[in-house]
């Protein structure tokens, strides 16, 4: 890459990467084993390998944590494994001897440090580039870095920020978040390894905004895509061997014409992953039916009733909707399936002349597309995250709407019809994930970055970073969507600009009465920002950001006294109520048009309701709506559900309402507001308030008068009265 030498030789870089936690050996990884074994350790692993094969490359150290312990592979214990004649692991000392998880190592890095130094001390060469995978290896890179006097290059694979609001959206509180995970100190290591680095790498575009932007430190000049490689050897066309796979003939059994050519979907059951409008795409359309048959493979399973809830609840759906579209005979979808088969499965895709679809709400990559590539197959995929990139540098399939199933039919039809596209399609794609997946590309590109960063002289000057007092958002702004972010769009472009401006400074949430999918779409639609935290279907649903994680402890919480059997029983038949269509409700969510000239007034069915032991919330919008939810469920109560594990106060909460069911959100001791276009008679009763801010300005414009009124991004508090 570089002179190095002391005579005029010219020797390869010296590279360290740091990967402390987990079991990491040359081969026959024990991927799967535990938490801290999975795809990071294959990863470091095939990136050693792949830079040892590089004539620019000297010597490649992959250092991780060495492990004495009777229950693992003596081979952890070893202090140095060659992975080939240029690569090798070095296991650094490291805390106890015996294996622990990576969440109790924190005590432990700074001795890893030192042993590494002192490690190289003895070698007398340290490297000339380090680079960290993980929060761990960063907080450990950062010091080797900053003692060696060499750039840090790092990492993330997951983010501390991110898996804080996929926890506390499974249940846990903020305080068992923090016992267990220690999610303080990781996310201190990672806004410490973001100043302190010369470049980060990350897989996707997506993951620089939506993810890396989520924290202080934040630097996007700094950051490269360089995609991770794909095994080309595993994943590979069609030979014909596949047509006599097991797996085959487990498909078989489904499907009447199993000849006929093959939608493949192959992901966890996650409600995220989005089958249900999958389904309902296939389902809906007549034509595809005929054209192909569908196969979802959703994970493997035993019995339903033993599967955690959530995933539990994705496949009694996938079941339900089979049903409901009558599509036996059409759809596989199989209990279990090996590891090996997964290759054999898109081969069978590729071989029926079949296409690969990933219709999740958001995916951050989008390895199975790459694999899907390798393997001849085309692609359709959600156009919400890295799909994107795969696309534009594959150029192999189409990206659609995921909550759009008109569209997800159609262009699955147009794949499927028309043969020389296809045939093209295939082309393109063997040919883009050689160019772009593999770890021999991968290398390229990184070693290229790396002959940059090296070339820099004197080293970059590091910014002047100011860390907020607080490690997490302090204050929190809560917005109806319909009454207040619609309908003025030049007051929603400034309220924007101004989310924009404070995003370190407040979460940002909306609450809603629509379904998450109606109000994905109407914020893709006007480029509303995705929030932080999303309310939807009137309190009844929580989801977090960035890749809508459901709150399911919400969900159990508000399972409570709620029969919607014994409400339909009691409600259907009242005059002047007509349930609304299937797509405007759910579980949780009752509703009915109401038509006040003919119905019971809201006390005579409420009456009703307690009558029967019915404990719930009910809510009139706009005087044509009836919405039925849990006792416990509402817009306010979700707020406050957030409020209280998220840990924000109420006091900093500016929640701005326009409707009826923005009533108990903005009662009590939140910042609250309503603005000027707001439903007068639904709202009368808060005239009176003493807290309640009403503003003159309509739509956005009233939430940024509110925002001044109450100097939310500074003082954050209730003016004093004159």
């Amino acid at each position: 890459m570089h002179d190095r030498g002391g005579n005029g030789n010219t020797r390869g870089v010296h590279i360290a990467l740091v990967s402390v936690h987990g079991l990491i050996r040359a081969e026959n990884l024990e991927l799967g084993r535990d938490p801290d074994t999975g795809g990071q350790t294959l990863y470091v692993v095939q990136l050693a390998s792949a830079l040892g094969r590089r004539p620019e490359v000297s010597q490649v150290d992959l250092l991780t944590r060495r492990v004495v312990d009777d229950s693992v592979d003596p081979i952890y214990a070893q202090r140095i494994e060659a992975i080939s004649e240029k690569a090798r692991i070095v296991r650094i000392d490291c805390g106890p001897e015996e294996y622990i998880r990576k969440e109790e190592l924190w005590d432990h890095l700074d001795a890893f440090a030192d042993n590494t130094r002192s490690f190289y001390q003895a070698e007398g060469r340290p490297p000339e580039i380090v680079h960290s995978h993980y929060a761990d290896a960063g907080y450990v890179g950062s010091r080797l870095a900053a003692q060696f006097s060499v750039p840090l290059v790092h990492t993330g694979h997951s983010l501390g920020r991110v898996k804080r609001r996929r926890l506390l959206a499974s249940g846990l509180s903020g305080e068992q978040v923090e016992q267990r995970y220690h999610i303080s100190r990781r996310i201190d290591a990672e806004e410490d390894t973001l100043a302190a680095a010369d470049r980060i790498i990350v897989s996707t575009a997506n993951e620089i905004d939506k993810q890396y932007g989520l924290y202080d430190r934040y630097q996007p000049e700094l950051m490269r895509i360089i995609p991770p490689g794909t095994d080309m050897s595993r994943f590979r066309p069609p030979d014909g061997s596949e047509s006599d796979a097991p797996i085959y003939e487990e498909l078989r059994r489904f499907l009447r014409r199993p000849d006929k050519p093959m939608v493949l979907a192959i992901c966890r059951p996650d409600e995220r992953k989005n089958i249900a409008t999958l389904v309902d795409a296939y389902g809906g359309s007549p034509e595809l039916q005929q054209a192909a048959n569908l196969v979802v493979v959703a994970g493997s399973r035993d019995e339903i009733f033993e599967m955690d809830d959530s995933a539990a609840r994705v496949i009694s759906d996938l079941l339900h909707r089979i049903d409901s579209h009558d599509l036996y005979g059409r759809v596989a979808y199989p209990k279990r399936h090996l590891p090996d088969e997964v290759p054999e499965l898109y081969r069978l895709a590729a071989a029926h002349r079949g296409v690969f679809v990933n219709p999740a709400l958001t995916e951050p990559f989008g390895l199975t597309l790459i694999e899907a590539a390798a393997s001849g197959v085309p692609i359709v995929a959600t156009e919400d995250g890295g799909p994107g990139d795969i696309v534009a540098n594959c150029n192999n399939g189409y990206l659609v709407n995921p909550l759009d199933a008109e569209q997800i039919a159609a262009t699955l039809l147009k794949v499927i019809e028309d043969g020389d596209t296809w045939d093209r399609m295939v082309e393109d794609g063997l040919r883009g994930v050689r160019e772009h997946y593999t770890w021999e590309a991968h290398a390229d590109r990184y070693l290229s970055e790396l002959q940059t960063m090296l070339a820099q002289t004197p080293p970059r000057p590091k910014p002047d970073l100011q860390r907020r007092p607080m490690l997490y958002h302090d204050r929190a702004l809560f917005s109806d969507l319909d009454q207040n972010l619609l309908g003025d769009t030049e007051s929603l472009e400034a309220f924007v600009e101004v989310l924009r401006r404070n995003r370190k400074r407040a979460t940002f949430g909306i609450a809603t009465g629509r379904r998450l999918d109606s109000a994905l779409n109407v914020m893709r639609r006007l480029e509303i920002p995705r929030p932080d935290v999303l309310i939807t279907s009137v309190g009844t649903e929580i989801h977090y950001g960035p890749e809508m994680t459901p709150d399911l402890a919400w969900r159990r919480h508000i399972d409570h006294l709620w029969t919607p059997r014994t409400l339909r029983t009691l409600l259907d038949d009242l005059p002047g109520l007509k349930l609304q269509p299937t797509r405007e409700r759910n579980f949780f969510k009752l509703s009915y048009y109401y038509d006040p000239n003919k119905a019971p007034t809201t006390e005579e069915i409420s009456r009703i309701l307690h009558q029967n032991d019915q404990t719930v919330n009910m809510f009139i919008s706009f005087g044509q709506y009836l919405d039925i939810v849990p006792g416990r469920a509402s817009k306010g109560f979700a707020l406050r559900w957030f409020c209280e594990h998220w840990g924000i106060p109420l006091n900093r909460v500016l929640a701005a309402g326009g409707s009826g069911t923005d009533e108990d959100m903005i009662r009590g001791n939140t910042l609250a507001a309503v603005v000027g276009n707001r439903h007068d008679e639904e709202l009368s009763d808060l005239v009176q308030a003493d807290r309640i801010y009403f503003a003159k300005g309509s739509h956005a414009s009233g939430i940024l008068e509110a925002i001044e009124h109450y100097d939310f991004f500074e003082t954050c508090r209730v003016p004093a009265k004159a």
